[in-house]
C-alpha cells in the first residue's frame, strides 16, 4: 500500500496481493482516522461478501475467486471502543461470464491494482452494538 495525505483526505493506491480491509485498517490506525467516507475501484483475484439476514441475526458469506473487476467499493470509517471501524460495500464482476456480485466486504484481495479516496470528516462517530437488530449501528 502507498498513500498520499491531501487537505482533505487520503489517496491510496493498493498494489497485488494487498488486502483491502487490513490495508484500510492499518491506514485508519496510523493516521488516526475517526471519521470517513470510502470510494474505489480496481482488480481483485479473492473477495468474500456477505449478506445479513435480519431474521436470524448473522452474516452469510460467498467467496469469489478469480479475475474480477472491482467498479465499486463504498463505505465508511469510524470508531468502535477506540478502534477503526470499516462498513463497508463492494460491487465486483466478472468481466468474462457477465457475473456481477455486491455485498458487505469481509476480504478483497487485489489482483493488479485498486484506487481508494478516503475523504476525512472533522469530529468522530462511534459504533454501538444494538441487539434487537444485530448490528453496530452509528453513535453520534
Amino acid at each position: 500500500m502507498e498513500y498520499q495525505k491531501y487537505p482533505g483526505g487520503f489517496v491510496v493506491r493498493l498494489d497485488p496481493g494487498d488486502e483491502v480491509v487490513e490495508s484500510l485498517t492499518a491506514l485508519a490506525q496510523k493516521e488516526n482516522i475517526c471519521l470517513a467516507s470510502v470510494t474505489g475501484l480496481g482488480a481483485a483475484k479473492d473477495i468474500t461478501v456477505g449478506l445479513f439476514s435480519v431474521t436470524e441475526k448473522k452474516f452469510y458469506g460467498t467467496r469469489c475467486q478469480g479475475e474480477y473487476e472491482v467498479s465499486a467499493l463504498v463505505g465508511n470509517i469510524t470508531r468502535k471502543d477506540g478502534e477503526p471501524y470499516l462498513h463497508l460495500h463492494i460491487t465486483f464482476g466478472n468481466p468474462a461470464g457477465g457475473e456481477a456480485y455486491a455485498g458487505h466486504l469481509t476480504s478483497c484481495v487485489i489482483s493488479a491494482t485498486a484506487e481508494i479516496f478516503v475523504q476525512v470528516w472533522e469530529g468522530e462517530a462511534g459504533r454501538r452494538f444494538n441487539g434487537e437488530i444485530g448490528l453496530n449501528l452509528l453513535e453520534f
